[in-house]
């Protein structure tokens, strides 16, 4: 069975095929009835509706929800219909039919002057085979969300570059990427023995572009049983995506598991596991660890693992600069994969656009065994819940790309990669590689190596120069003796100051 991850690339592969068959190219309507909208009537709104109890949408007909991966996939929305098709606005918005892993519609709305008008739901603006069932069409049909396009490396071709589709889940990338890791709008109780709650965007509001700007804004109304909220979303595409988002959330229920800026990823297996998967391929992820830039100005690199049991690491902060989920294999032989071509997925990393206070990073590591699954979830934690009735507001930037990192020209010399395997004599050999970098001096002898284990041996660490990237490379053997489980941290430093990232790691006990 393909995942909903999967699909979804799969997706909107298909959406851009050419146009053929039964589909009008007579483009969108809209509803002719407008109605005020701005972010003040939108917080107003969730706010009222968070008074309300939750009344779960209705769903579409079930002979939409019964429909097969490959029946769902003979129906695709004709790119002739996309809205703002023959005008001088920048974007281009296409939308997907709801059915199969999408069960409820969502409402699209267009925003010009301050008047919100729907966009009519038309099936004939999709395109099919003859092989597409023929099954009833009623009221209660709509569309599954959208996606954007816009003139990206060349004038007249547009390209897409960012979905929004499924609970409050959206995807982006940079020029030349391809969609890899999600983010969402909120998490709630993410692996908590309560179960965990996916919060839906309900409504969406599009700003008409106006000629020549490079910004769409997208405005959302979240809706759960535990918590309602009013969104923004400043949409900048380009060789790194920028999104800048503003939100109000209001609690039905107190809220103590919270997730702020959540991002969900995929990662199997890398050189730190190999010996678990027989593949072709020396490493299979979406993203390979978690950056974090603290408060205290320490930047923090933890690969990413792919453990037996469920795994959760909370980095204790106050006032984070910043975190994100990173691909920084970024080759085609780091995966030697010609269909998923995982070196070009991007990393996303979250800018908090005010002080969040005391809370953590948390990341969330849950067993996986093909590479279908998105098995990664990464957040910050506030440490104090929302009582009921309360509301709060926060801001963050997204940068979606290879390189999204705002400040990476402050930050030290970056890890790139951990392996480690077995020795006859026992224990495990660990090696990390670090970048070349102009702050590395010549003679590694003058680098300090902070090396320590929360359980086990460590031997001295051995520092050489990896000539392949001609970067640091640290190698040191671990024996577990008894321990089941044991927290590394290893840094470089030079005069007494850091030179590297902090290289934290949970080894787990097969």
């Amino acid at each position: 069975m393909m995942d909903r991850r999967t699909f979804l690339s799969v997706l909107a592969a298909a959406t851009a095929l050419p146009a053929r068959g039964s589909a009008g190219t007579k483009g969108m309507t809209l509803a002719d009835v407008a109605t005020p909208f701005d972010r003040d009537i939108l917080a107003e709104r969730a706010r009222i509706l968070a008074t309300l109890p939750y009344k779960r949408r209705a769903q579409v007909p079930d002979a939409w929800l019964n429909l097969t991966y490959d029946e769902y996939r003979k129906l695709w929305f004709d790119t002739r219909n996309a809205l703002w098709r023959d005008t001088d606005r920048p974007q281009r918005v296409d939308v997907f039919h709801a059915g199969l892993y999408f069960p409820q519609a969502v409402h699209l709305n267009v925003v010009e002057d301050g008047q919100a008008r729907r966009i009519n739901y038309d099936f004939y603006l999709f395109d099919k085979t003859d092989k597409f069932p023929d099954i009833p069409l009623d009221d209660s049909l709509g569309y599954s969300g959208f996606r954007l396009r816009t003139e990206l490396e060349k004038k007249g071709i547009f390209q897409e570059y960012a979905v929004f589709q499924g609970a409050s889940y959206l995807r982006g990338h940079g020029v030349g990427e391809i969609y890899g890791l999600s983010a969402r709008g909120l998490a709630l109780k993410t692996a908590d023995p309560m179960g965990e709650e996916f919060p839906d965007f309900t409504d969406f509001w599009l700003e008409a572009p106006q000629p020549g700007s490079d910004t769409q804004v997208v405005y959302a109304l979240l809706d759960s049983p535990s918590v309602t909220g009013a969104y923004r979303f400043e949409i900048r595409p380009g060789d790194v995506l920028e999104m800048q988002v503003s939100a109000q959330i209001f609690a039905r229920t107190e809220l103590t598991h919270l997730g702020l800026a959540p991002l969900t990823s995929m990662f199997l297996f890398d050189d730190t596991m190999r010996q678990r998967f027989s593949d072709f391929r020396p490493a299979v992820h979406d993203s390979d660890g978690v950056l974090i830039h603290n408060g205290a100005g320490e930047v923090i690199w933890r690969p990413l693992a792919n453990p037996t049991r469920l795994q959760i690491s909370a980095f204790g902060d106050n006032n984070p600069r910043g975190f994100g989920l990173m691909q920084r294999k970024r080759k085609y032989s780091d995966f030697n994969d010609l269909e998923a071509l995982y070196h070009k997925r991007p990393g996303v990393w979250i800018t908090p656009g005010e002080a969040w206070g005391a809370g953590s990073v948390t990341l969330v590591e849950i067993p996986a065994d093909l590479e279908i699954y998105d098995n990664i979830v990464a957040y910050w934690r506030p440490a104090t819940s929302i009582k009921a009735g309360q509301s709060h507001q926060f801001s963050y930037a997204m940068h979606w790309g290879a390189q999204p990192t705002p400040e990476t020209a402050d930050m030290p010399v970056k890890v790139l990669n951990t392996a480690m395997g077995g020795r006859p004599e026992g224990g495990e050999v660990i090696v990390i590689d670090f970048a070349d970098s102009a702050d590395v001096p010549e003679d590694l002898g003058e680098v300090e190596i902070l090396l320590r284990a929360s359980a086990g041996t460590l031997t001295s660490g051995i520092l050489q120069r990896n000539p392949e990237t001609n970067g640091p490379r640290l190698a040191f053997t671990f024996k577990p003796g008894d321990a089941s489980l044991a927290e590394f941290r290893a840094q470089l430093r030079l005069k007494g100051a850091p030179l590297s990232e902090v290289w934290l790691y949970r080894w787990t006990k097969a």
